[in-house]
């Protein structure tokens, strides 16, 4: 079981470094998920007692210039690491001005990702500052308990607006209330809304657009057939609505809401950049 990768371009290196503390924002500790093509960040809580769950997709060529890992074995050739997303967080801090950064697993005196950040020196020998961040390898037996996750049905799929001004708005809103509904239709509206015994307050998006969801992919979903002005509602905490939007450094090209109102209501944010791939799934509680 073997990984090493190089970043040596500035920019791959500060997108890379974008992406880790927005996750160290979201989680404590995470799954790093290795394979030839790809890295994946994993949070696995059960969503339905309350937790969230969050799925992370690089494409490890827009990130590193270098990049080799051997699996557990030929037919598993994956590798699953326990992290903490905040030490790698702060090990990159060093790193802004870095000539190159190296990340390996090393196995010393316990399993580690060893980054060695090559800083610029004004004499003829390089400067390099080491990090060992402890990690716990997964064993292959519970590998399936970090398959992503499907996509459930939904009942109206929806674009977020500018991340910034619905941060903004979530961020005053939390002063009045700890829970905050989301409503949504497939004509593009979209509301925020809290109600306490002493104020009730709104906030309106429209002409979000609503993805195709039924042409891309054959995806299907109880979407189909719905009237197009009826709107979905999912009462979620706001603090955890808060915490996602507030770490927000990668700055997607598109995301976007599912809203699931059956028995069991979940709701989950979907964003896309040119690099990755986040899913987030919060769980739900019960509107009146």
């Amino acid at each position: 079981m073997r990984f090493r990768a190089k970043i040596v371009d500035l920019a791959c290196l500060n997108n890379f470094s974008r992406v880790i503390n927005t996750i160290s924002k979201l989680t404590k500790t995470c799954t790093l998920r290795l394979t030839v093509c790809k890295l994946y960040f994993i949070l696995s809580d059960k969503v339905a007692n309350g937790g969230a769950s969050m799925w992370c997709e690089l494409c490890q060529g827009n990130f590193f210039d270098e990049f080799q890992m051997e699996g557990v074995a030929a037919e598993h050739n994956e590798i699953y690491l326990e992290l903490v997303p905040e030490n790698l967080s702060r090990a990159l801090k060093t790193a802004h001005s870095a000539k190159a950064v190296k990340i390996k697993l090393t196995n010393k005196h316990c399993p580690c990702l060893r980054v060695a950040v090559e800083l610029p020196s004004l004499s003829s020998s390089s400067r390099i500052v080491t990090h060992d961040i402890p990690v716990g390898v997964i064993p292959r037996r519970i590998w399936n308990d970090f398959r992503e996750p499907t996509m459930p049905d939904f009942d109206v799929s929806i674009y977020l607006p500018v991340l910034k001004i619905m941060k903004s708005v979530v961020e005053r809103m939390k002063n009045l209330s700890n829970f905050i509904v989301i409503e949504a239709n497939l004509s593009g509206e979209m509301n925020l809304k809290i109600e306490t015994d002493l104020v009730s307050v709104t906030t309106h998006f429209k002409d979000l657009g609503n993805p195709p969801w039924a042409s891309e992919e054959g995806c299907q979903s109880s979407a189909q057939g719905r009237n197009l002005e009826s709107m979905a509602e999912a009462c979620i905490d706001i603090k955890k609505l808060q915490q996602l939007l507030a770490g927000q450094q990668v700055n997607p090209t598109k995301a976007l809401c599912n809203i699931m109102q059956r028995v069991k209501r979940r709701l989950k944010e979907r964003q896309w950049s040119g690099d990755l791939t986040l899913l987030y799934l919060l769980s739900l509680l019960p509107s009146d």
